[in-house]
């Protein structure tokens, strides 16, 4: 009754398939090799083998190169060369640590010494040859001292205790009995409560009333929680009806920054500067959506077909950043950029290693002593965080307008008057762009005007203030370096179409901005600023800079962070006159050394 049987005159079990005797011998031994061996033993072979590939791999992959081969037929070679290696050697690869080790693969430095023989051979068409380990049945490892650690070419990763995973299993097949209990529960929920008033109530007083009547709902479909499941249950029926439904409890961790919804199935959220992966999911695409169309309602927005890209920000002031199908294949896309709830200054930068002592005492100065400033730096690299620590020096008494795409910026000045731009509404009119908002604000009398980023036209009309009275103004940018910051606002003034020769934009820019800070999020997750440059003026037809403080990098330490040293220049600042107008100077000359 629950499935048809096997026909009549049909075979019970499938047919084997038919294997060489060789091969099948072959795979008996690799696999009784794989269970004698341990996760200690495996690793131990895994950096032997690894260290055996390393000096022939990369004069491989050199000849490859120098004879013209496309990046990805290289890193093909790569991943074959690799798995065949350690195929011989009786070791089978998990897809992990396979793409690990081509990836490191890939990224080998050859020796200068070597370059040229490789050169030569690969232009009379010869490519290094590939050793092959003998059999596994007959292979031979040589014993390692045990004094002398093997060189590893490759990391490997640290193998999951069992009871990790056993607890890891448990927690996952928890959080899916919820999530099954939620829907269901979810549905005669919103049938038995009025919506609308549940929706004036504070969060506590709802969940007071709504604990008897999720238990009563949970005893009529007979589904079996324990008390802090039940708990916990209430927590996420809140969260939808609330808040942002599964991604309320990452909001609520303070060591998430970014919260990055790829699609219904798939949420990453960066913690201390790296990317993981969460098990939080959403039921579906119209799950994403609906939380999509909560966050931009609450500022008047909207997404949909028709404006399927929609930049907002929450309640706490965190950025967001929307993209729907059928713009976003995979489902809709939600990018988070959280801001913590205290905000970081200088001395804390200076603790976690992102600048020096000395760099924290010279920007203070430089927006005590009224700079123009132009914070430059990738996505993500903390150029909103500088920024909020720059302001900090802005007097009490001074009035200061921001103006930003959506509103992140949090001064803690009390005469702050902050502008947002609005996109078109569905007749396509009404937009206001942010160089509107600019020219605007030179008429509300500000003392200083602070733009969120720059990324068009409205770097005529800032430049513009900065030079008429409005000293003190500061923005961002994207770039990777100073030099190509003055690149990229040069480029924004040629987008205002207003038909002037270069050098009279770059004479503009040179008497406009005076200090440029290059911030950069480098691959161990820390945020450093790498530049303090300084816009001295023109030669010729050359915007001069010089350098008050570098990063110089030194290598990298066993726990995987970068070190390095934050160098002065030793110059004298071209803004020294100003900070002795502000009775500066002395701490100036301090701090450069």
């Amino acid at each position: 009754m629950f499935g048809r049987g096997p026909r009549k005159g049909a075979a019970a079990t499938p047919q084997k398939e038919d294997v060489p005797g060789d091969i099948l011998a072959d795979r008996v031994v690799r696999r009784a090799r794989a269970d004698d061996i341990d996760s200690d033993d495996r690793a131990a072979r895994l950096a032997r083998l690894s260290a055996a590939l390393e000096e022939p791999l990369r004069q491989r992959l050199e000849a490859e190169r120098a004879a013209g081969r496309a990046p990805g037929e290289v890193a093909r070679i790569a991943g074959e060369a690799v798995q065949a290696h350690f195929r011989a050697a009786g070791v089978t690869l998990s897809v992990l640590e396979l793409r690990g080790f081509v990836n490191q693969a890939l990224t080998l430095p050859v020796p200068a010494s070597v370059r040229p023989q490789i050169a030569e051979a690969a232009a009379q068409g010869v490519v290094p040859s590939m050793p092959t380990a003998p059999r596994a049945a007959v292979v031979q490892l040589p014993a390692m001292p045990k004094a002398v650690q093997a060189p590893v070419l490759f990391a490997v990763p640290e193998p999951v205790p069992e009871a990790a995973r056993s607890a890891d299993a448990a927690g996952k097949a928890i959080r899916a009995r919820l999530e099954q209990s939620r829907r269901t529960v979810q549905s005669m929920l919103l049938k038995r409560m009025d919506v609308a008033a549940a929706a004036e109530l504070p969060r506590h007083e709802l969940e007071h009333q709504l604990d008897d009547l999720v238990r009563e709902i949970l005893i009529e479909m007979k589904v079996q929680l324990n008390r802090a499941e039940q708990n916990e249950l209430l927590a996420m029926l809140l969260d939808e009806m609330l808040g942002l439904g599964p991604v309320e409890p990452l909001l609520r961790d303070e060591t998430v920054t970014d919260i990055l919804v790829n699609g219904p199935k798939q949420v990453y959220v960066e913690r201390r500067g790296k990317l993981e992966m969460t098990d939080v999911v959403f039921d579906d695409n119209a799950h994403v959506l609906n939380v999509c169309n909560r966050i931009v309602s609450r500022i008047g927005r909207r997404v949909d077909e028709s404006s399927p890209i929609a930049d907002a920000r929450l309640l706490d002031g965190s950025r967001v950043n929307i993209i729907i199908p059928p713009l976003a294949l995979d489902g809709p896309s939600i990018s988070i950029r959280k801001f913590g709830k205290k905000s970081i200054g200088f001395d804390q930068m200076a603790t976690q290693g992102n600048m020096s002592p000395q760099m924290a005492t010279v920007l203070r100065i430089a927006s005590r002593c009224r700079l123009n400033v132009l914070i430059s730096g990738g996505t993500g690299s903390g150029k909103t965080t500088l920024l909020n620590a720059l302001s900090g020096m802005i007097g009490l008494d001074e009035r200061v307008v921001t103006i930003e795409d959506a509103a992140e910026l949090r001064l803690q000045q009390p005469h702050v008057v902050r502008l947002e731009t609005r996109p078109p509404n569905l007749e396509g009119s009404g937009e206001i762009t942010m160089r509107d908002l600019v020219k605007n604000a030179l008429r509300m009398r500000p003392e200083r005007i602070i733009l969120g980023e720059v990324r068009g036209p409205e770097a005529v009309d800032m430049l513009q203030a900065m030079n008429t009275g409005h000293d003190g103004s500061m923005g961002t940018l994207h770039a990777n370096r100073p030099r190509e910051a003055l690149t990229r606002l040069e480029n924004m003034l040629a987008m205002a179409n207003l038909n002037i020769p270069n050098k009279a934009m770059r004479t503009q820019i040179a008497g406009s901005l005076h200090m440029i800070v290059q911030i950069q999020r480098m691959r161990d997750g820390m945020r450093r600023i790498t530049h303090i440059t300084e816009v001295t003026g023109m030669e010729g037809d050359v915007i001069t800079t010089q350098d008050l403080f570098t990063f110089e990098f030194k290598g990298e330490g066993p726990d995987g962070k970068l070190l390095g040293v934050f160098k002065s220049s030793g110059l004298r600042p071209n803004f020294m006159p100003k900070a002795a107008y502000f009775g500066l100077e002395k701490a100036l000359m301090e701090a450069m050394g």
